[in-house]
């Protein structure tokens, strides 16, 4: 790779920590225990995870054999702006390691029982990890940035990509594992649905929303934003609750073949319509008209509960009233075009029943 491609990369990963949150065990279990059968015989990415400290990797280590996963990779940028907030998951790593944070790759073919304990645990792949044969620590050469082409490399291996991206470079990395045709399960700010490229991707159906929303994250002391919960807990670590993440996939789910239950009749004076778009506004998502086949404006919160068996989600540019309204890019009604006898109302995703 080019030095100024490397330059520019090490830049961004820099960037991206003012936002890179580490996640609680906890959320990862609630939300993994919906996806075991797709992990027999796969390999697993963690590419935005520091190894020493990754609940994703701890995760995904301890559950390498009753998943049957075939191999276990996690790679990390450089530096970490939560070094040494949370426990170590490893007893050999050096003081280097530790002030650093130099980029470094595991890898994990097998997890036996290696200190004889009858028990197959953390500590096994600390010392397999330790004997460096069938699982591996290695530095990387680049700067751990998923963009880098020793992570490419990296994902080209992979079945399936589990981490938490940086907040601030979603758009790319969804994008980048869309390019490579990559199954994920990654968390994200609710806010990405209505970004234009992620909402063209949920409306094509290649991505789609998992079943929680992650609530607790360590995150970097001096992380700006202020709508958030915070509390140190006994062992002196940072916590913070955001209240707007959520796990984005497009591995299949149970909950995207559910239907809604729709109990409301429509009425023309309960559902108004847009000024500038044929469409009725529906203010929650369990007021849904059963009987309506128009278009709709539902709240963003239908997305949590989309079965595309039951309803199509449509461009809002498709049901323009006219030529003057403008063009968005990403499909939605928003802003003062959204307006609804001249009053502005909040995001909508404009969707049809395919059922009617």
């Amino acid at each position: 790779m080019a030095k100024s491609s490397k330059n520019q990369n090490l830049h961004k990963a820099r960037d991206a920590k003012k936002d890179e949150f580490y996640t609680q065990m906890s959320d990862i279990e609630r939300e993994l225990k919906h996806y075991k059968s797709h992990f027999k015989d796969k390999v697993v990415y963690c590419n935005c995870d520091d190894p020493y400290e990754s609940n994703f990797f701890k995760h995904f280590a301890l559950s390498f054999n009753t998943l049957g996963i075939k191999k276990l990779i996690a790679t990390c940028y450089t530096g970490s702006p939560i070094a040494n907030k949370e426990l170590s998951l490893f007893d050999f790593e050096t003081a280097e390691n530790k002030t650093t944070k130099v980029p470094h790759k595991i890898i994990i073919n097998e997890l036996t029982d290696e200190n004889n304990d009858t028990a197959e645990d953390l500590q096994d792949i600390v010392i397999s990890l330790a004997k460096n044969v069938n699982n591996t620590i290695t530095r990387l050469n680049d700067d751990g940035d998923f963009r880098s082409k020793e992570c490419i490399d990296l994902l080209n291996q992979a079945d399936i990509v589990v981490t938490n991206p940086p907040f601030s470079m979603f758009r790319e990395y969804v994008s980048q594992l869309i390019e490579y045709d990559k199954k994920f399960l990654i968390i994200g700010n609710h806010n990405a649905i209505s970004y234009k490229e992620i909402f063209g991707f949920i409306k094509d159906n290649k991505i789609w929303l998992g079943y929680m929303h992650p609530e607790n994250f360590v995150v970097p002391d001096n992380y700006e934003q202020r709508e958030f919960r915070s509390w140190r807990d006994e062992n002196g670590v940072n916590w913070r609750s955001l209240g707007n993440a959520c796990w984005f996939t497009n591995l299949d789910i149970l909950k995207r073949h559910e239907d809604i239950i729709l109990y409301k009749q429509y009425a023309p004076e309960e559902y108004p319509k847009y000024d500038n778009y044929d469409a009725i506004n529906v203010s929650k998502v369990a007021e849904i008209p059963m009987d309506y086949n128009g278009a709709m404006g539902v709240p963003i919160t239908f997305m949590d509960k989309y079965n595309p068996e039951q309803f199509e989600i449509v461009s809002a540019n498709d049901i323009r009233i006219n030529e003057q309204v403008p063009f968005k890019e990403h499909g939605l009604i928003k802003d003062k075009e959204g307006a609804i006898n001249g009053k502005p109302t909040y995001v909508r995703v404009v969707i049809k029943n395919k059922k009617i």
